[in-house]
């Protein structure tokens, strides 16, 4: 007896409720609703460590999709001993700090450590509620945002991707050790200098949250879920 054809809509669905670990023999066998369910799943994750390297929205984009299209054509070197997320990331990140090696030099690390030894590294806090209460709540919180994106493209390159992956992504420090190859102690030094160059400079307290920083859904996710399979489909031609 035949096998009666799900929708591609049916489909879609039904690869968004599957864990990573199911979804990816399927985008091993080249599944495209599976790889677009990962691209959507990832999407913000990888933009926000791409964004934390590269200091550009449009670049960092190139570098997610060019992270996507290389992470998908070696799908089969993927034995699952780390997460599919953790695998993406360092991808990302690989292909972030390759393009950033090849532009400039990255300030050295023990020259920014004297230059912000001075005391004052507390935890900037911040609150964490997004809920709009009326357009002025919202305009508030929508340029302290942009303070916030503003201050962390100032940290230095080292000190942003930690400060990115930690307290905007929420990684233990281990995690982000681990993702950036540097050990845990080097980890929290950075997050602690990262931490206090951040309050020098938006001063006090900001409406926001960590939570709304560099945005990358709605149109942008999808197109971008349209861009690597695009770039998929011209690799196998």
């Amino acid at each position: 007896m035949a096998a009666i054809p799900v929708p591609a809509g049916q489909h879609r669905q039904q690869t968004s409720t599957l864990s990573d670990a199911d979804l990816v023999p399927l985008a091993k066998m080249g599944d495209e609703s599976a790889i677009r369910t990962i691209v959507q799943r990832h999407n913000q994750r990888l933009f926000r460590t791409a964004r934390a390297v590269i200091r550009n929205d449009w670049e960092a984009e190139d570098v997610v999709q060019a992270a996507y299209t290389k992470a998908f054509t070696n799908l089969a070197a993927f034995r699952g001993e780390a997460q599919l997320s953790t695998w993406l990331t360092r991808i990302t990140l690989n292909e972030a700090l390759g393009r950033v090696r090849a532009r400039k030099n990255t300030t050295g690390i023990e020259e920014i450590d004297m230059q912000t030894a001075a005391p004052g590294g507390e935890v900037l806090q911040f609150p964490s509620s997004l809920s709009a209460t009326d357009p002025e709540t919202e305009l508030s919180r929508s340029e302290a945002r942009h303070l916030l994106e503003n201050a962390v493209d100032e940290l230095p390159d080292d000190f942003r991707a930690v400060f990115v992956l930690r307290d905007v992504e929420g990684m233990s420090t281990e995690e982000a050790a681990s993702y950036l190859g540097i050990r845990p102690e080097t980890a929290k030094t950075r997050l602690h200098r990262a931490r206090k160059m951040m309050r020098q400079s938006i001063q006090k307290k900001l409406s926001g949250a960590f939570s709304a920083l560099f945005p990358f859904d709605g149109a942008r996710c999808a197109c971008m879920v349209d861009r690597v399979i695009a770039a998929l489909h011209d690799d196998t031609r």
